[in-house]
């Protein structure tokens, strides 16, 4: 049996890489594309993300009442977010704001990944989800960071001209900013404004995945679903992303005028 351990990890692997090429071709030629085929894509992830949270909240809540309300908190929670996604992503912008979120999001992920592996240490909250450690939020921090800077630089330099579409122009229309939603406090260093906004992405990020296994542990399952091999589900994909969208809508919603 122990013999056999490597190999399952190993097929394990497999599967994860092939599914996920497969997510990131599907999702990259959909942003891609853009007008109905985005509005579908974003439209069939939102209801699997609330078919699989009505099946969690089933579980977990207990009595009609409180199973309606978290419900009804589903469909709002997943609608602001898809609705933030159809924003970022129309003629008025370049695929920089999009981008930009997506990709900082992925930084937070990964950078969160190897910072846990590989330096351990403390856990966050083991009662909810026992590998989500201390360091591995502050790789995610850092993962974040350097996404944003990046991003930063390229668009002061003038190298992401190549994906603008059209007449889009994100200076004045991606909420005042350039590339997005930060870089507004002109008086602070580039860098101390991608810390900032790392450090408040990889937050939700990581608030989101804390959300979502909470909602599984009641629930007494391991994944949200298993629509996607060796990923569990839809939710179990895009919980982090949430999070930020929706608060990053919240924060458009309300920023000063």
């Amino acid at each position: 049996m122990a013999a056999a351990d490597p190999a399952r990890k190993k097929s394990d692997l497999g599967v994860r890489t092939v599914s996920a090429v497969v997510m990131l071709a599907v999702a990259g030629s959909a942003l891609w594309l853009g007008g109905p085929v985005w509005m579908a894509f974003v439209g069939v992830v939102s209801l699997g993300v609330l078919w699989e949270w009505v099946r969690l909240s089933r579980a977990a809540i207990a009595g009609p009442a409180a199973r309606g309300l978290m419900n009804f908190a589903g469909m709002f929670y997943v609608g602001v977010g898809a609705a933030m996604l159809l924003f970022l992503r129309n003629p008025a912008f370049s695929f920089g704001p999009v981008l930009t979120v997506l990709l900082t999001v992925i930084g937070v992920d990964v950078g969160a990944y190897f910072a846990g592996r590989s330096l351990g240490g403390p856990k966050i909250a083991p009662a909810i989800s026992p590998s989500k450690t201390w360091s591995g939020l502050l790789g995610g921090v850092l993962g974040a960071t350097l996404v944003l800077f990046g991003a930063a630089r390229l668009w002061q330099e003038g190298l992401v001209s190549v994906l603008v579409q059209g007449n889009a122009a994100d200076g004045p229309s991606c909420f005042g900013a350039q590339p997005c939603w930060y870089l507004t406090a002109h008086a602070v260093p580039l860098f101390a404004q991608c810390l900032m906004t790392g450090i408040f992405v990889a937050v939700c990020g990581q608030a989101g995945d804390f959300f979502e296994s909470w909602l599984k542990r009641r629930a007494g399952v391991k994944d949200s679903g298993n629509f996607i091999p060796g990923h569990g589900g839809f939710f179990d994909r895009v919980d982090g992303l949430l999070a930020v969208l929706f608060l990053l809508a919240f924060m458009i919603a309300f920023q000063p005028r």
